[in-house]
């Protein structure tokens, strides 16, 4: 009646398991709250989700193991760009990870920075075309160019102070890591939901990208910086037969009624 309701999810495009406590209050779902989300409009309630195995191989579209190359990091040689190192990752969702610098960026570009620059936008593609081909999501550049959606490129960066995209300014000591998600091309507006399973699950892997570059707090979470703002983050990894296994990856995400209304409906029998 009051407190948390347990909720078992499965989400069908990834093929995972999701475990949502979900705030009750009198018998009935709260549907309103404080909890503020950066890049989401106005503060709701709190929805606690656990990703369950988020790296496990069951996704159809997953490349296989969490680390698909069996490496924490690998070098990419991708024509007219040089070597890009990388770490290729499927958990939440197939997901690339490269170091701001190694692109020439800072980590703390926002969407005017990148978006309009066409330029910028292929040479991100042609890497995310070939970290698919090193991941085992498609046999050539121009199989991956029809999957668009996955993998992902994300790049990170230490902390540092950034003013985010409606103007507040973001301090160092409050985040432990940059990282900024390409999505269907553009750079998006903060944060996918899957690739803050990926940042959390990646920084959980000793000798990964994320991990080398970000700080982690006391019960191992990790506060990134996005475009829109903040997110806090969590994973549990541990190392099984030489493969590093995520079991169980923390974040939370609010949730609002929307909007309530009628659809009008013609009687077929008149």
């Amino acid at each position: 009646a009051d407190g948390w309701a347990t909720v078992r999810i499965w989400q069908a495009n990834i093929g995972k398991k999701i475990v949502a406590q979900v705030p009750m209050q009198g018998g009935e779902v709260q549907e309103e709250g404080d909890f503020e989300l950066d890049g989401v409009t106005f503060p709701a309630a709190e929805v606690k989700l656990e990703f369950l195995d988020p790296g496990a191989e069951e996704g159809e579209d997953s490349g296989g193991a969490m680390l698909p190359t069996g490496h924490v990091t690998d070098w990419l040689d991708v024509p007219g760009i040089g070597r890009i190192e990388a770490t290729l990752i499927n958990a939440g969702l197939p997901t690339i990870f490269v170091a701001a610098e190694s692109l020439g960026f800072k980590g703390t570009e926002l969407q005017p920075d990148i978006n309009p620059h066409a330029d910028i936008l292929a040479r991100i593609e042609t890497i995310r075309r070939h970290g698919a081909v090193a991941m085992g999501l498609a046999a050539t550049e121009e199989d991956a160019a029809k999957t668009a959606h996955t993998p992902k490129l994300s790049f990170v960066a230490p902390s540092q102070a950034y003013t985010a995209s409606d103007g507040r300014a973001v301090r160092c000591e409050d985040i432990d890591l940059l990282a900024r998600v390409f999505s269907m091309g553009p750079l998006h507006h903060a944060m996918t939901g899957t690739g803050a399973v990926a940042i959390a699950s990646a920084v959980a892997v000793p000798g990964t990208i994320p991990n080398r570059l970000a700080r982690t707090q006391p019960d191992g979470r990790v506060r990134f910086g996005h475009p829109s703002g903040t997110l806090s983050v969590g994973a549990e990894a541990r190392e099984e037969n030489g493969q590093w296994v995520v079991t169980k990856a923390m974040m939370s995400r609010s949730a609002r009624r929307l909007m309530e209304g009628w659809v009008r409906v013609p009687d077929p029998t008149r």
